[in-house]
């Protein structure tokens, strides 16, 4: 709910002026009236309409930068005749009109012209960009017509007013990292596949990574979902890394490096995860000088340990890898275990640290007779290491020598779990189960359905709304459990509906292990006590979760140890913004963000996809392309990748179905 003194956002009509505050209405979107706590915007306009704060506003000053903020964006496009030149004519009408050298017919013209790009252009931000300067034009009139009839510049038109502009698009917004989604497929689309990785690393270093195991959020706010299906984001991300590292191509920097600072100035990295290698990255093209401390003898954290080979192959991982390692500023110290002594010593030493450690500590099932040190209990994080270790490097033994001709039961319903189960299936298991709280529409939203669905293809049970209430075991082997059953009961009084334990609906399973994956919390040992860093009340470390700083000064923290167990694009999307911020505050001892990030908040609460709007004119009917999939027989009993990935052909094809939904919005301050 957002105050305003005028409104049209999303085909909602305000209009407070004249009115006393006791008549005011509100507006029931989350507008940015404040800017930033310390200041006040004047107006927000934007794709959807325009929002006005305070009275005294220039509308034709507010209505000439947009366009000139589109006409920047039209010239570096300038794929169609509408959008280009159409961007162009706006802005040149409107600020001949501010200017005070206006007339009638430039009006009639600007709504000629509004109204061609609305109807013409062959993108978003030339279709939506008319709309909210044919609103300021129709409510705010009185303005356009004083200036023309008075040849007089508009009132504003020399203040100091600042117009901060952000361009973005629904798929863009929903991702946490904000990756430029539609340049990268406009690269894939184009065959230019250095400028789809480059877009891509914009803001995502692990472009191999996101590229096969990313939850793709982003395709949930699609605008092609609300035509026919979302486009296959994720699967044309990896083109462009693939594309580097199979033609030995040398390292695809956003921009070019920085050389390394000879300043002094260092900041200390504790983990070498997602999380950590994305702090790394962005630290070093600053020039910054990057020391990464990792527990483990490998790198990569929980997608190097815990993420099956068959879905991320380790030889496309360490390319992520390296290419953050590479890099003149970093240093990697691997073996290195970081508790309470040794970070007051990396405090002291460095100007900034960032804990970017993972989640390691298996949490219990709360089952009766729950003992870890019982065999055949095994935690799902102590199970995949074992996998994972030797699969990919050769550590350890095989787990094989465990779970062959065994019955594995898991208690879970999330990526870890559907791990746990799959590694069993291919492990030698006879028999795997998976018991979830909840129901199959659940455990697809949690995970996604490609992951369900290619465990069902394995052999995989699931028994959902069931829960472990007993474990039993003879001289301490695990032997059966006890299972119960639930339903879901609606509530009602129109409440949420709850899970009700089903009488006489208990049943048991023979089982020689059981692993549980129900969550994992961060191992805090190594925050010393006396520092008393802030928690959050699920024991992750307190950040405000906008500038990534603890209640430490100088002490930042990013990924699973601040928020708790969370998908890879989330960890990156944390560490970008926290790198930004660090970079800073090195130098200056202050914390900050910049415009773009502010205007990113201010966006991702305002939600730019509106699942109800009704997409028309494009193309119906054109099928999602579906890569190639390993069949069941060929992969159930091995680690080869599942997922082959596009062929040129159908990347092509899918990235034509893109409709390149930029929109640019804009705050006057």
């Amino acid at each position: 709910m957002s105050q305003v003194v005028f409104s049209t956002w999303q085909d909602e009509f305000i209009d407070n002026r004249g009115k006393s505050s006791e008549e005011w209405g509100t507006s029931a979107f989350k507008l940015p009236a404040d800017y930033t706590a310390d200041r006040s915007s004047k107006a927000f306009i934007g794709w959807d309409g325009v929002a006005i704060f305070q009275e005294d506003i220039d509308a034709i000053r507010l209505a000439t930068e947009y366009a000139a903020q589109y006409q920047v964006y039209s010239e570096a496009c300038g794929r169609c005749a509408p959008g280009r030149w159409g961007g162009r004519i706006l802005f040149d009408l409107l600020d001949k009109i501010a200017r005070g050298e206006g007339t009638t017919a430039d009006i009639e013209h600007l709504k000629e012209v509004s109204e061609t790009m609305m109807l013409t252009s062959k993108c978003e931000i030339g279709r939506t960009v008319p709309k909210p300067i044919l609103d300021l034009m129709e409510h705010y009139k009185d303005q356009f017509d004083y200036v023309i009839d008075n040849q007089t510049p508009s009132k504003h038109y020399n203040a100091d007013v600042n117009y901060i502009a952000k361009v973005t698009a629904p798929c863009t917004d929903m991702c946490p990292a904000h990756v430029d989604i539609p340049a990268y497929i406009e690269g894939v689309r184009d065959m230019v596949f250095s400028e789809s990785l480059s877009a891509t690393r914009q803001t995502m270093p692990l472009a191999h990574t996101c590229g096969r195991v990313c939850p793709h959020p982003c395709e949930d706010a699609c605008r092609r979902t609300n035509l026919d299906e979302p486009i296959a984001i994720m699967e044309l991300k990896r083109l462009g890394a693939d594309y580097e590292t199979d033609h030995g191509l040398g390292w695809m920097h956003p921009y070019e490096p920085k050389p390394l600072k000879n300043d002094g100035k260092k900041v200390a990295i504790i983990g070498a995860g997602p999380a950590g290698l994305t702090t790394a990255y962005y630290l070093a093209l600053e020039g910054i000088k990057v020391d990464i401390f990792e527990e483990l003898p490998v790198l990569g954290g929980e997608v190097a340990v815990g993420v099956p080979e068959y879905r991320m192959p380790i030889d496309k991982y360490n390319k992520d890898i390296e290419l953050v390692t590479s890099m003149e500023a970093v240093t990697v110290y691997s073996n290195h275990r970081v508790d309470a002594t040794r970070l007051k010593e990396i405090d002291a030493e460095y100007d900034a640290t960032m804990l970017a450690f993972g989640t390691r500590l298996s949490k219990k099932v709360r089952a009766e007779n729950e003992r870890p040190d019982m065999d055949g209990y095994w935690g799902a994080i102590d199970m995949l290491d074992k996998v994972n270790l030797w699969s990919k490097y050769g550590i350890g033994s095989s787990a094989s020598n465990e779970l062959k001709d065994k019955t594995v039961v898991c208690v879970g319903g999330g990526f870890t779990s559907m791990d746990v189960v799959r590694c069993s299936i291919r492990e030698g298991a006879k028999r795997v189960v998976m018991i979830y709280r909840r129901d199959e529409k659940t455990i697809i939203r949690n995970t996604t359905y490609e992951e369900y669905h290619e465990a069902v293809e394995e052999g995989v049970e699931f028994v959902f709304h069931s829960a472990v209430e007993k474990i039993y075991d003879e001289d301490n082997q695990l032997t059966k459990l006890l299972i119960n059953k639930f339903e879901l009961v609606p509530d009602p009084n129109g409440g949420r509906a709850q899970l009700l334990k089903i009488e006489d609906g208990d049943f048991e399973i023979e089982a020689d292990y059981l692993i549980p994956a129900v969550s994992q919390a961060a191992d805090l040992q190594l925050l010393p006590d006396e520092w008393e860093v802030k928690l959050t009340s699920w024991n992750t470390i307190l950040t405000n979760g906008k500038d990534y700083m603890t209640s430490r000064e100088g002490l930042f923290a990013s990924g699973d140890c601040e928020y708790g167990p969370m998908t890879i694009v989330n960890a990156v999307g944390q560490a970008k913004r926290a790198a930004s911020v660090i970079s800073r505050y090195i130098y200056d001892g202050k914390i900050s963000l910049t415009d773009d990030e502010i205007m990113e908040d201010h966006l991702n609460k305002l939600r730019v996809y509106d699942k109800k709007e009704k997409v028309t004119g494009w193309m119906p009917g054109l099928p999602r392309a579906e890569s190639e999939k390993l069949g069941v027989d060929e992969r159930k009993d091995n680690n080869k990748e599942v997922n082959l990935g596009f062929t040129g052909e159908e990347a092509l094809a899918e990235s034509e179905r893109c409709m390149r939904c930029y929109y640019i919005s804009m705050v006057a301050v």
